[in-house]
């Protein structure tokens, strides 16, 4: 099963070829177009030099920053309050690593970390389980439209698995992948239907899976019975009951010796689930 079955969403896609070739033909034109150039004070010399750089910075503008990741998550946890689902939060301070500190009624500290996109080293293995956390989860907040969704989750899962497998102590009760592309119109989400306003924007209920917890024998949550509790809570906010919270909560599992392998299996509704097996 294809990495991007991990996730339930796809991006809208890449323009066609013959459009790139177009805009690169719009560029070319510019650069040649000595007088277009000089009457906006610039020559066409410099036009070539700054272009790459001005193109960088283009693509990094329109990137999400680490505070607009970290405003998208403090508008969750606000709504989430007003809705009765955490009684309170503590967001980290500046220079911080990103963990936020949710006290959830009846279950006690959540500690969420804040990760960029899944592919990236750091946004996989750099994280640790504080001492105060009942649970326990990884939240990707990815605008990549480098791949889809799925191929994001699966290179993510692929890094835990390793950590999951190492001598470190501490182990992850869940993952999530949800940030403000999800929803739009470059990452339609299937599960639009649950949508919530949360300020101008409609946001659907997030991605989330559980991971293994480790143990002995050859099968770690394979069979996706681990339950954990935060996830109906999360999904509570979204109107999803706890009845339903089920069908709205994938999972990873881990196999080791001879049958290896690595499932991870989505589910976005009654009797919809997708997955990817590696």
């Amino acid at each position: 099963m294809a990495a991007e079955e991990a996730a339930p969403c796809r991006h809208r896609g890449a323009p066609p070829d013959e459009v790139v070739t177009r805009v690169a033909e719009i560029i070319e034109a510019i650069s040649n177009d000595a007088d277009y150039l000089y009457r906006r004070g610039i020559s066409a010399e410099e036009f070539d030099l700054a272009l790459p750089i001005a193109i960088e910075k283009l693509r990094g503008s329109r990137s999400a920053s680490s505070s607009d990741r970290k405003d998208f998550l403090l508008q969750i946890f606000s709504y989430m309050q007003s809705r009765g689902a955490i009684s309170s939060f503590l967001a980290p301070k500046y220079g911080d690593d990103t963990v936020y500190r949710l006290s959830v009624p009846q279950i006690g500290d959540v500690a969420v970390v804040q990760k960029g996109c899944p592919d990236g080293k750091h946004s996989s293995v750099a994280w640790s389980v504080p001492n105060w956390a009942v649970e326990t989860y990884l939240w990707w907040v990815c605008p990549s439209l480098k791949g889809d969704p799925g191929w994001h989750v699966s290179a993510g899962v692929k890094r835990l698995r390793g950590e999951f497998f190492s001598s470190r102590l501490d182990t992850l009760d869940g993952i999530i992948f949800h940030s403000n592309l999800c929803g739009s119109d470059l990452r339609p989400c299937p599960k639009k239907a649950r949508a919530v306003k949360i300020g101008d924007a409609d946001v659907p209920p997030p991605c989330i899976w559980i991971m293994p917890e480790r143990g002995s024998g050859s099968e770690y949550n394979w069979t996706g019975n681990r339950q954990r509790r935060f996830p109906a809570v999360l999904l509570s906010s979204f109107g999803i009951s706890a009845a339903e919270s089920p069908l709205f909560t994938g999972n990873v599992g881990f196999r080791v010796g001879a049958s290896e392998g690595t499932i991870i299996t989505s589910r976005f509704g009654s009797g919809c689930s997708t997955s990817s097996r590696s």
